[in-house]
């Protein structure tokens, strides 16, 4: 995972009590005049000033190492709500060795090994300490934990991971044409589509075959979309020296910009992979949105941004949140048309950006360290943030904190097991994905 910063005046890390932001337990739906609200908002300058200094996005990139552990036993026996397999798109959020077997390079080759993966014997491919959403839930359904596509040797019976860390919602082509480079995998969620396509047309007879398997299956289109808008911030960071002069701004608003305009079409790349797979039969689907970005210890720190007005209530990235919330937007507006379009369909909205708010709040309920809700368990600088772009987990001079169950992030940029394992409660159990795509029996 690349970074991109700028050097902002030495000062003590801002330090806030509590991490979260002023809204109800479940999202409402927007309405149209809330969404030109929020664009009308955005294009305010000091709104854009404040997106200016919040731009230093985390480009999700190389979590890789030695492969997978066979998969650990399903907690439960036969199948739940008729679920036997599980279909993965995705990046890091998700990826459990894809980008591991694509062989990638880059500038974090320490995190090919430990401490990620230490919670369960060893570095697999995931970007954690231990089990992502994506086992929670599949071992929640009584299935094996999916093996990534690029395994060719493994069993994908119960479904497959095609998720890929750094990956893109936009194609590269697409990307280029905006000036935007992808550095870290081609393998964006079009290609991830294909490759399920593949998949499906070397096991089955018929797409009859395919409906009958889909109609038996959850399919989960995402988290994809945050690394796109990453790049184009990429693209346009800071000239080296990190001043904040009219050149450096210059180019971060070239960076908003461009990441503004993109919002549309990632939005629109994913629903139209949703429906290309709901076309082939699936009966349910999760499509998550994004999380509160200005709320992750990586962007905190980077920015340390020093003007309270550039904090919301809660002491989050006030600009970051209002740029994750109008891809979040947007795309429930089109899970509204797919659900017009597919009235027999389950296609639900996956709320990761109030299920990680619910999370904050609930810190202390939950066994979360209080005190160190915005820092890195694993990583250097210490401070309320404990994350330093130079020594990021796993490079010399990082440390791992004595407790990773105890806290949220595992790198600055990833969560740790702990709070994987929360966050599928919340959104599978608890209804911040609604309507819910499962329906697990109830606990005697």
């Amino acid at each position: 995972m690349m970074m991109v910063a700028f050097s902002c005046p030495n000062k003590s890390p801002r330090r806030h009590p509590q991490i979260g932001i002023a809204s109800p337990r479940r999202s409402h739906k927007p309405t149209a005049l809330e969404l030109l609200h929020l664009l009308d908002m955005a294009t305010k300058p000091h709104v854009l000033l404040a997106a200016l200094l919040a731009l230093l996005l985390v480009v999700v990139g190389p979590c890789h190492a030695r492969p997978a552990p066979q998969p650990t036993a399903a907690r439960g026996q036969g199948t739940v709500d008729g679920i036997t397999a599980i279909y993965n798109f995705g990046d890091s959020l998700s990826d459990t060795g894809n980008l591991l077997r694509e062989g990638a390079a880059g500038m974090l080759q320490h995190t090919t090994g430990l401490p990620y993966g230490s919670a369960i014997g060893g570095a697999t491919g995931r970007c954690s300490d231990g089990h992502l959403m994506i086992d929670f839930l599949t071992r929640d359904l009584g299935l094996p934990l999916l093996s990534p596509y690029l395994d060719k040797g493994a069993d994908f019976t119960h479904g497959v991971n095609f998720a890929v860390a750094g990956a893109t919602a936009l194609d590269a082509a697409a990307l280029a044409r905006r000036g935007v480079a992808v550095p870290h995998t081609n393998s964006s969620l079009a290609v991830q589509l294909q490759w399920f396509k593949d998949h499906m047309s070397a096991t089955t007879k018929s797409p009859q075959e395919i409906r009958d398997k889909l109609a038996r299956s959850l399919v989960m289109v995402g988290e994809i979309g945050g690394n796109d808008y990453n790049y184009a911030f990429t693209a346009n960071r800071p000239a080296p020296d990190g001043e904040r002069s009219f050149y450096n701004v210059g180019r971060m608003v070239t960076g908003v910009v461009e990441a503004m305009v993109l919002v549309p079409e990632v939005v629109r790349s994913i629903t139209g992979a949703a429906r290309e797979l709901l076309d082939m039969g699936a009966t349910r689907v999760v499509i998550p949105g994004n999380f509160p970005l200005g709320c992750v210890p990586s962007y905190l720190a980077a920015v340390d941004e020093r003007d309270p007005a550039a904090y919301d209530g809660n002491g989050c990235l006030a600009a970051l949140n209002l740029f994750a919330q109008m891809h979040n937007v947007l795309l429930q507006q089109g899970i509204r048309e797919l659900r017009a379009s597919y009235p027999d369909a389950t296609i639900a909205y996956a709320d990761y950006f109030y299920a990680y708010v619910q999370m904050l709040r609930d810190a202390g309920k939950m066994g979360f360290d209080g005190g160190s809700l915005t820092a890195a368990c694993c990583g250097a600088g210490g401070g309320a943030y404990n994350f330093d772009m130079e020594r990021m987990c796993g490079a010399a001079g990082a440390t791992v904190c004595a407790r990773p169950e105890e806290r949220i992030s595992w790198d600055g940029v990833h969560l740790t097991q702990r709070a994987n394992g929360v966050m599928t409660d919340l959104l599978y159990h608890r209804g911040f994905a609604s309507p819910a795509p499962v329906h697990f029996p109830r606990a005697t």
